[in-house]
């Protein structure tokens, strides 16, 4: 990939005064007064001169290729995976292992516990939002990093982006490891890499650089032998004070002694802490936290509770922290402990039990574990090779966590000390905080000493359901249709397979669910209340299903229970209840549940004719959204502004609602998803987020869709994870649900869109995407079953309380027939109009865009300006001027991804497009890789071609189907024949 050497803007009217690292050098160049702070970090792999000429020169790219450093991971077995080197170009060795983490590389790379370890991410697109300034906080910490520097030896990763993209980026990631000395390798087959690991269990590994020491002299390097926590730790003992607090009083969060009125004084144990755990301790919970070495002697020092940290390697090397543990523990009055990770292993060797090594470790931001308390289970961050054998505890302590999936211990609490430990990270940075509490009850613990934590088990009386009534999707229309026909038919497997009879109303007998064999009776009916509560007079269900069919079935639903229908024939609505249904439908009552959540929506008002639309409109400010509520697919919506604009759209939402929403516009903003499942025990997992590669302003149906995210970095993702969770919680959603963002490039910022309390359009894409069957898990669920005791239908054996971390990208485009109406308004917008999908899998994002448009339109081979040329020629435009291109981006169509191809062409860049559309520049700039990828092949014949593997070895990689390669090739000249009249090979091949 070959981005331009400037740097741009990314928006004007930002205040200045910071600096960037440019280039391969990392050189600060520091932005002028009038300039924007933040800017688009634009990295490049090679000199400013090569990059300058690679729109130039087409033979500028594959020189590249060619001439890269190459780099390779060699294993202990013999197996050598080939790459290319992107970091500090010095040969290493380290042991082998993986992380299946989607985000939060910064702060795994920073995090002393993979100290010695050579990291191979199995998640393949890394580098996308670059790597953020070393500003230090109030504590004087990293504020960005786990530590002071990267404590690892070496990454390995699939695809790099040479080109990241994020409003927090100081740097590029190859320019940060090249500034700390560490090595880095893509283009390695990742997959391949974490499947062997696998099998055969963690492995020794060595780095191999071109130009640096070849592997074969020097030796392999296992860090499990030394003493790794004296590597790592501090030297010297450090405290740290709570800030003052800036509104005089602790938030809801901050919880901690100073409320109790007592101050509270914690010493932690430092064999490889990290950054957030002291922020967690200081800045939250508000305690004095002492932070001493490995083998400080703390046995004689006073101090309210013992903190053991996180740290890498063998925990039988630190025996000299475990003696002072246990001379703590022999106290006549022993304070609190609490340890995490290494902490967990170090607490149970004091105890007197045994530790072991892993077969390969539990390294990623997914792994559940149960709470053998209550049974509850916790999506955990974890990083370590070694487990405590749960087998070897003493009497008095007990197993306090276990992994749901393969049954390791994850973690010990004494019977009757306030002594306990967890082998995850609670404070997870990267990762999820679903298990920060423990950091309060460990405070909580020292501040009231008498009191009881109160644990119970949820319980419910089993419900026998021996008929239950689903509602279908009715007949095939826009926003409607194919997906739900797949929700449905999940549903009725899902009853079947429960021995409950399933009676279905459905209207249409062109779907799967209406199909003999599914079913056990069809009702070819409208889903509207008259015809279903007939249905339901004749059958008598136990229970409905009102969120399986999508708009329809669900507004169906709502009515039915305002009639008194279900109240009055003794249905039960399951899963879901109809008042959240209400609250998510409603939105002034969703207005009020978002804010008592501490979150916001955008700011918005709800009326019921013309005339209030237009007052209201003028106090929000235009441009301002117009939609009906209850409306399907966005039907009826539209931006307006102005008046004139507004009146006409609020005429049209009253035709298919009694009820019009005002919102405050929020274009330009990213638009990204998540979808999430809850049981009734209060278990809570979000199973895959999307990012629009349009952002705000078109309709997610009518957008391209990319699974997971790719430009969030970990604080957003999982600070939108937690706000989902919570959501979902307080709106008392049992089943699937998703929630949809709006997302402020610039800041922090994000609104909630929407929450929709049934399974969505998207849900049919995140269960294919995943693999996770979100309707059939739905209806167990609505049947009464918890996501611990599912099992996950891939694997049949883990639990099915688990979120998919995948090692692939999936993208969604959407498929139009507009050109079948001529008088349909030909621009996409919030209204959706697309009647169909497709989606593509693969390990680049080039090359799932380019398998995704191949499907959905079969005149065109890709991502290609000929296919926009096409469009221009039915329009009767100028295929060789800009004016057309520039008008298709800014108010754009279902040409609009070939429209971006043909602009590439005619030489706008990436900032001149995303100007134009908003659309993020890391997408822009892969577009832009294939564009360049295009053109060499359009500047060499087949035989030219041949000899040049490299290029075509890339144009491969970013999706060239072969017969898009061919279309693209420049034709050979036709030489002279030979008296035969046929060529030799020598002269065919020139």
């Amino acid at each position: 990939q070959a981005p331009a050497p400037t740097v741009r803007p990314l928006r004007p009217g930002v205040p200045a005064g910071r600096y960037r690292s440019i280039g391969v050098s990392g050189a600060r160049e520091p932005i002028e007064p009038t300039e924007p702070n933040r800017v688009w970090c634009k990295m490049a792999p090679m000199s400013p001169e090569m990059t300058s000429t690679f729109e130039e020169d087409p033979a500028a790219l594959p020189t590249w290729l060619e001439t890269r450093k190459k780099a390779s991971l060699v294993l202990a077995d013999g197996s050598i995976f080939h790459g290319f080197s992107f970091g500090h170009p010095e040969s290493i060795s380290g042991e082998v292992v993986f992380n299946t983490g989607m985000v939060g590389y910064p702060e795994s790379l920073t995090d002393p516990s993979y100290a010695g370890q050579i990291l191979v991410i199995t998640f393949p697109l890394i580098g996308n939002y670059g790597v953020p300034s070393d500003e230090r906080d109030v504590l004087g910490l990293m504020k960005n990093f786990e530590s002071d520097k990267i404590h690892l030896k070496a990454v390995v990763i699939q695809d790099y982006a040479f080109q990241p993209s994020h409003y927090t980026s100081a740097r590029s990631l190859g320019t940060w490891l090249q500034e700390q000395g560490i090595p880095g390798i893509y283009g390695v087959d990742t997959r391949a890499v974490t499947k062997l690991i696998r099998t055969q269990g963690s492995t020794l590994g060595k780095i191999e650089i071109e130009g640096s020491m070849p592997a074969d002299s020097f030796e392999f390097t296992d860090p499990n032998l030394q003493n790794l926590s004296a590597v790592v730790s501090r030297t010297e003992k450090q405290v740290f004070l709570p800030p003052p607090l800036e509104d005089g009083c602790a938030n809801s969060e901050q919880e901690a002694s100073s409320i109790a009125n007592k101050d509270v004084h914690i010493l932690a144990v430092d064999c490889g802490i990290k950054n957030n755990i002291i922020r967690y301790l200081v800045n939250i919970l508000r305690v004095k936290l002492t932070l001493v070495p490995w083998d400080y002697d703390f046995s004689k020092e006073e101090f309210d509770g013992l903190f053991l940290s996180n740290g890498p390697g063998d925990p039988t090397h630190c025996a000299t922290t475990i003696d002072h543990i246990r001379s703590v523990m022999a106290r006549p009055s022993p304070p609190p402990i609490f340890g995490i990770c290494l902490g967990n292993q170090l607490l149970a060797l004091a105890a007197g039990a045994k530790t072991y090594k892993m077969r390969f470790g539990n390294r990623g931001m997914n792994q559940p574990c149960v709470d053998l308390r209550t049974t509850k289970c916790y999506i955990t961050a974890q990083n370590h090779g070694f487990a405590v054998d749960s087998a070897s505890l003493p009497v008095d302590w007990t197993p306090l966590m276990v992994n749901a999936n393969d049954g390791s211990n994850e973690g010990i609490i004494h019977k009757t000390r306030p002594w306990f430990s967890v082998q995850f990270h609670p404070e997870a940075c990267g990762g999820p905080t679903d298990t920060a509490f423990l950091f309060h009850n460990f405070v909580r613990s020292i501040v009231e000493p008498m009191g009881t934590g109160v644990t119970t088990i949820p319980y419910s009386l089993p419900v026998h359901q021996r008929k239950v009534l689903v509602l279908g999707s009715g007949g095939l229309t826009i926003g409607q249709a194919g997906e739900f026909d797949y929700s449905g038919s999940q549903a009725i497997k899902a009853l079947r397979e429960s021995g409950v009879q399933s009676i279905l109303v459905n209207p249409n007998i062109a779907t799967v669910q209406t199909s003999a064999g599914y079913a056990d009776r069809v009702y070819f009916l409208p889903v509207t209340p008259e015809f279903v509560t007939q249905v339901i007079k004749r059958e008598r269900p136990d229970g409905i299903l009102c969120t399986f069919g999508g708009q329809t079935a669900l507004m169906c639903g709502v009515k039915l229970d305002e009639q008194g229908v279900l109240e009055k024939y003794n249905v039960r609505v399951m899963g879901t209840p109809i008042q959240a249904i209400m609250t998510t439908e409603d939105r002034e009552l969703f207005a009020k549940a978002v804010e008592f959540c501490g979150y916001k929506v955008a700011e918005s008002a709800c009326c019921t004719n013309i005339e209030d639309a237009v007052r209201l409109a003028k106090e929000i400010g235009y441009p301002v959204l117009v939609r009906a509520a209850f409306a399907l697919g966005g039907l009826g919506s539209g931006f307006a502004h102005d008046d004139d604009q507004l009146r006409e759209l609020a005429a049209q939402a009253l035709v298919n609602s009694p009820q019009i929403i005002i919102d405050k516009s929020l274009k330009g903003w990213k638009e990204l998803e998540y979808e999430v499942v809850r049981d009734a025990n209060d278990n809570c997992i979000t199973v895959c987020n999307m990012e629009n590669f349009d952002p705000v302003g078109t309709h997610t149906g009518d957008s391209i869709v990319i699974a997971p995210s790719q430009t969030l970095t970990n604080d957003e993702y999982f600070r939108l994870r937690e706000c989902a969770l919570k959501m979902i919680r307080h709106l008392g959603v049992v089943g699937e649900c998703n929630i949809q963002y709006a997302v402020d490039p610039l800041s922090k910022e994000f609104r909630i869109i929407e929450v929709n309390a049934r399974l969505s359009r998207s849900s049919a894409l995140a269960s294919k995407a995943t693999g996770y069957p979100l309707a059939y898990v739905a209806a167990k669920l609505a049947l009464g079953s918890d996501l611990v005791s599912l099992r996950n239908s891939v694997t049949r054996v883990t639990t099915a309380c688990f979120e998919p971390a995948l090692d692939y990208v999936v993208a969604k485009v959407p498929r139009w027939d507009l050109r079948k109406f001529a008088t349909v308004d030909q621009t996409i917008g919030s209204c959706m109009k697309s009647v169909g999908e497709v989606m593509a899998i693969g390990r680049t994002f080039e090359e799932v865009i380019q398998k995704a448009l191949r499907m959905v339109d079969e005149s065109c081979v890709g991502f290609e300006a000929e296919r926009f040329d096409d469009e221009l020629l039915h329009r009767h435009e100028d295929a060789n001027s800009l004016e057309p291109i520039k008008a298709e981006l800014a108010n754009p169509s279902p040409t609009r991804i070939w429209a971006i191809a043909k602009g590439f062409r005619l030489g706008m860049s990436v900032e001149d497009v995303h100007e134009l559309t908003a659309i993020d520049r890391w997408f822009l700039s892969k577009l832009y890789h294939i564009h360049l990828v295009n053109q060499s092949l359009r500047s060499m014949t087949l035989p030219e071609l041949t000899r040049c593997t490299v290029l075509l070895r890339e144009a491969k990689r970013t999706g060239f189907a072969d017969r898009q390669i061919a279309k693209q090739l420049r034709a050979a000249e036709i030489a002279p024949q030979s008296p035969s009249g046929a060529l030799s090979e020598e002269e065919y091949m020139g």
